[in-house]
């Protein structure tokens, strides 16, 4: 008999797990392909965490595998000797959500550990501030970011506020692997928990704390106030978690027309308005857009549901029609309105610095250069830049000025090491504000800045490998590629291939290899002649394969164009 279908006979007959699942899984027993997708794995505990489809089963996310990553993580705790610290917890608002997190606190606090819950949900940002306010040792966010509705996760950060980067991350792995079986994690009752100190409840406090941070960042709160009867700005939570974070900050900086989206104001897990509750789909922008026309909006905003990722819509002076940003243009907009007016405030630091990861937008170079600000490429992942701020404050190296990457990201200030969707929100209105005054769009912004820094246009192509066959597929690709790089894309020589997994580092027309000087990861980027290039990874969160692409051109048009034609050589070259 196949592993996989042992498993699901112990699941099925074992005391330790509840009648609940036993019954769920006693549904699926004539379905061999469900099954066999439950059970021919361990949910694996990547170096961010747990991240799958909701339901019972060694390879779904459920209290079981929740409890299991939980004990890994509470002996790797143990093992450091920063129990006392305790853990901090939020959960955003998904199916099973609060439970997980509640699974979570009581595995930790079996061992003794003390847990600070949130009492509702909260966005992932807000729980990487609260570990740091709080001094904890790690903290855990019970989300599944952008995902379809399906899917639960959980993520882990370390007492810097980022989300844990290796060696840690290899070795909280290996003490998850270590637990062999699911009844070796402990638990213990709520009200015992409660009444030993270590289940604690946290909210208002944090929450007022973390608004304060935020509301610094502001360069021209006098703007602000002069255009705050002028500037209206439609929002969505899209369901989610930034809902009454942004909503406060707005109010409290003195924005008075802000319009939230009635339909998708209110937590949903269904995502029921939404096919896909992710700010990159033009879809899920079409109820604000709706909203928009209505109330003559300037800028148009949505974070996901656990608001770390934010995507706009601003209108075109010249047509009137609202016009779609990519997560690289609106990091572009916010890095450079912020470095060139702390520069006018002779605030910007001479030790200044930029990160950015590898795939995103090339157009930051230019500006860095510019502002004479350092400018760091990380791999994809903000844990990465969460930890140059780690080593900036250690070594006494760099101050940073601003970080982001090309999925929706970014990060204005140190309060918290992971991507902010509210602080971005925040900074954008200010960036309207100042638009308003000036008299244009932030679209037209966008566009100056294209026309003083060059038409930098970056793509995605995303493919989908589900299952076991899938993911031995994409495997398949990378080691294709690896093996037999292609030397040009659409006319455009390639002058460096780097394997970021062999560590390597080709010059083409030599043949001299150097290492890359980032950590290892299982990623292939191609650097090409006239400030193109494309970069192949496998997703870690999702069963996909990620193919990106960047070109420079003269104009929109001639940048779309290229765009294009890179984009059809890479599906071809790569992809097929």
């Amino acid at each position: 008999m196949d592993d996989y279908r042992k498993n699901y006979e112990y699941w099925l007959s074992d005391p330790y797990f509840d009648e609940e699942t036993k019954k769920e899984l006693k549904n699926i027993e004539n379905d061999e392909t469900e099954i066999q997708d439950r059970f021919y794995k361990e949910l694996e505990f990547g170096t961010g965490g747990l991240r799958g489809v909701i339901g019972a089963g060694t390879n779904r996310m459920n209290i079981y595998t929740v409890r299991r990553a939980t004990q890994g993580l509470a002996n790797y705790i143990l093992k450091e000797g920063t129990k006392d610290k305790g853990v901090a917890i939020a959960y955003d608002c998904r199916r099973m959500s609060p439970e997980f997190a509640d699974v979570a606190a009581l595995c930790l606090a079996a061992n003794g550990i003390k847990a600070y819950v949130f009492d509702a949900l909260r966005p992932t940002p807000e729980l990487s501030f609260a570990l740091r306010t709080l001094k904890c040792t790690a903290g855990i966010v019970v989300t599944a970011s952008h995902n379809p509705p399906e899917y639960n996760g959980y993520k882990v950060y370390w007492e810097d506020g980022a989300q844990v980067t290796s060696p840690r991350d290899t070795d909280i792995v290996k003490e998850v692997a270590a637990i062999k079986d699911f009844s070796e994690a402990k638990t213990m009752d709520m009200d015992e928990a409660k009444k030993a100190g270590l289940y604690n409840v946290i909210g208002k406090d944090i929450d007022d704390k973390y608004i304060e941070e935020l509301k610094k960042l502001i360069i021209h709160p006098d703007i602000i106030k002069e255009m705050s009867k002028d500037i209206k700005i439609v929002y969505s939570p899209f369901h989610g978690t930034g809902n009454v974070p942004v909503r406060r900050v707005l109010k409290e900086l003195g924005f008075e027309n802000v319009y939230v989206v009635p339909e998708q104001e209110l937590p949903d897990p269904e995502f029921t308005t939404l096919d896909y509750p992710n700010p990159e789909d033009p879809k899920a922008f079409t109820l604000a857009l709706k909203l928009a026309r209505e109330k003559d909006a300037d800028i148009v905003m949505a974070t996901d549901p656990d608001a770390d990722r934010l995507g706009i819509y601003a209108k075109d002076a010249a047509t009137g029609e609202y016009m779609p940003f990519t997560g690289n243009m609106s990091g572009i907009l916010i890095a450079e309105y912020r470095i060139r007016e702390l520069q006018k405030l002779g605030k910007l630091p001479k030790n200044g610095a930029v990160i950015k990861t590898i795939v995103s937008s090339n157009m930051i170079d230019p500006i860095s250069e510019k502002y004479g600000q350092k400018l760091i490429e990380v791999l994809t992942g903000f844990k990465y830049i969460g930890e140059q701020i780690k080593w900036f404050e250690e070594n006494n190296s760099y101050e940073y000025v601003f970080g982001y990457e090309e999925s929706y990201g970014c990060l204005v200030g140190t309060h918290a090491r992971d991507k902010d969707a509210i602080d971005a929100v925040m900074c954008l209105a200010e960036v309207a504000a100042w638009c308003k005054k000036n008299g244009i769009t932030v679209w037209d912004q966008m566009i100056n800045i294209y026309k003083e820094y060059g038409y930098f246009r970056e793509g995605i192509h995303t493919v989908t490998l589900k299952g076991i066959d899938g993911a031995q597929e994409i495997q398949n690709i990378m080691e294709r590629i690896r093996k037999d790089p292609p030397k040009e894309f659409a006319g455009l020589k390639v002058n460096e291939f780097r394997d970021y997994k062999a560590d390597k580092c080709v010059i083409i027309s030599t043949g001299e290899e150097k290492k890359t000087g980032l950590p290892t990861s299982n990623v292939l980027y191609f650097d090409l002649d006239n400030n193109s290039w494309c970069c192949v990874r496998p997703s870690g969160t999702e069963p996909k394969i990620k193919f990106y692409m960047g070109v420079k051109g003269t104009s929109l048009e001639d940048s779309e164009k290229k765009l294009e034609e890179l984009k059809e050589e890479v599906i071809k070259k790569l992809a097929s």
